[in-house]
């Protein structure tokens, strides 16, 4: 998910009460939910940066670190502050124990957030650079954003009047999030179903089928399917069904030339690791790798390669 969404969560679970438990909480909450995405460095790479996202920082060393690190980094800030003279009287003491948990909860939000999209995340990485995938919530979702962000702020102008009750808004937007989410992914396991059926009906082999939530329209599905050979897609609205394009066309992945040329170039090296389903497109002498999750004219430049003979390999900027 994007860092505005993981930002959002840290200050719910801080609004549901957890802020209470010791001095700095809020900050530690926030802070650690999108601790894992210190590797956003890596863009400078560039396409490169497609196997190093989502991996070793998301990981269990990195998950049970990271948060430690932290932890040492709020302590160390609070007693820098105290020896200032700088501390906030109105600061609560700090819990040890509890800013710990609370570096740890808001750390592990992170890659369950993570999961529920059809980028991917390396959860076991690095005993295992297996991709996980949840396929159920648009990378960014406005409707998350919408009840996290107005929960958030119902809770914070309670707390401000002096309402008992000012922990309840947080609660009510972390059930409405937590209901949304079990409902997108049943959408996203009928999408499938619907998809593998008729595949399967109409001769395909293993078919691979992905459901993926269009933007805004968190109740349709865009459908990506291929087998070993073959792709298409398909669509599907609940209660109403959906459309399937059965024949689908080659992937290209079987061009002789692509394992020579693709080990000469970083860059297809690394996005054919992440890459989850890739279409080879022939242009000329050259090969264009894509990815059938990110064909949308907005977001293709960002995730193809264009390979040529090994001596002039290359990719966009």
């Amino acid at each position: 998910m994007d860092n505005l969404t993981h930002s959002l969560v840290g200050a719910l679970l801080g609004q549901m009460g957890l802020k209470k438990k010791t001095g700095l909480a809020m900050p530690t909450l926030i802070i650690a939910a999108n601790l894992p995405d210190i590797d956003a460095a890596c863009a400078v790479y560039g396409i490169e940066s497609l196997s190093m996202r989502r991996g070793i920082t998301h990981g269990p060393i990195a998950l049970i670190v990271l948060p430690l690190v932290l932890w040492a980094l709020m302590l160390g800030f609070d007693r820098w502050q105290e020896r200032r003279g700088k501390r906030p009287g109105d600061r609560l003491p700090i819990h040890k124990g509890w800013l710990l948990a609370l570096a740890y909860i808001g750390c592990l939000s992170h890659p369950a957030l993570d999961w529920l999209n059809n980028y991917g995340i390396r959860l076991l990485e690095p005993f295992s650079h297996r991709w996980f995938y949840g396929d159920s919530i648009f990378i960014i979702d406005l409707w998350i954003w919408i009840v996290l962000g107005v929960s958030v702020w119902l809770s914070l102008r309670r707390e401000r009047r002096g309402s008992p009750t000012w922990q309840r808004p947080a609660w009510f937007g972390a059930t409405a999030v937590c209901t949304y989410i079990l409902a997108n992914g049943l959408i996203t396991g009928a999408a499938e179903r619907m998809a593998s059926g008729a595949l399967l009906a109409s001769g395909h082999k293993e078919p691979l089928v992905v459901a993926s939530p269009p933007p805004l329209a968190f109740w349709k599905r865009d459908i990506f399917w291929r087998t070993a050979d073959r792709y298409g897609t398909a669509s599907f609205t609940p209660g109403i069904g959906g459309h399937i394009d059965i024949r689908g066309a080659p992937t290209g992945m079987d061009d002789p030339r692509l394992a020579a040329w693709a080990k000469a170039d970083p860059a297809a090296r690394a996005f054919l690791f992440w890459s989850r389903m890739p279409v080879a497109e022939k242009q000329g002498d050259a090969i264009l790798l894509r990815d059938q999750r990110f064909m949308h004219p907005l977001a293709q430049d960002r995730f193809q390669v264009r390979l040529t003979a090994p001596d002039t390999a290359s990719h966009p900027e």
